[in-house]
């Protein structure tokens, strides 16, 4: 079990949810819901090529993620409270999770988004628990989404 979470737990969560609600932000994080699903990051690149607007989109949206989920995993940020509010970084990772171990060989690194990995698979766990087919559930309906 995590430590108790504390009023900086809860501040830098706020920080977080303000940085979210920026324009550009939101823009981009509209641009993944509408993300149809790809096979292969090919796929993914002839759609929306490198500096395509869709495509800095998905890079600021998975960045961000990516981020917050790195004050989780260094022990920073409280990850039960995170994982109570963090819930979009679940929704990005299933839309994008399949185009990750492509990514990270094509990028040459082995631990490209690999905070956002670790807590969404935090989060898969914990969803699973109250219902073993929960996440699959979800991410089929995230999937679905843009298609």
């Amino acid at each position: 079990m995590d430590q108790q979470a504390t009023y900086d737990d809860v501040n830098l969560i706020l920080k977080l949810y303000e940085l979210r609600r920026e324009e550009r932000m939101r823009k981009a994080r509209n641009d993944i819901a509408r993300l149809k699903q790809f096979g292969s990051l090919a796929e993914f690149q002839a759609a929306y090529p490198p500096g395509s607007d869709v495509e800095a989109s998905v890079r600021m949206v998975t960045s961000y993620w990516d981020m917050a989920a790195s004050f989780v995993t260094s022990g920073v940020l409280n990850k039960e409270l995170f994982l109570q509010s963090g819930g979009e970084l679940l929704f990005v990772w299933a839309k994008i999770a399949d185009l990750v171990p492509e990514s990270r060989k094509a990028f040459n690194n082995p631990k490209y988004l690999s905070n956002m990995e670790t807590v969404a698979n935090a989060a898969i766990e914990n969803m699973n628990r109250a219902n073993p087919a929960a996440y699959e559930a979800f991410s089929k309906r995230v999937k679905a989404m843009g298609a």
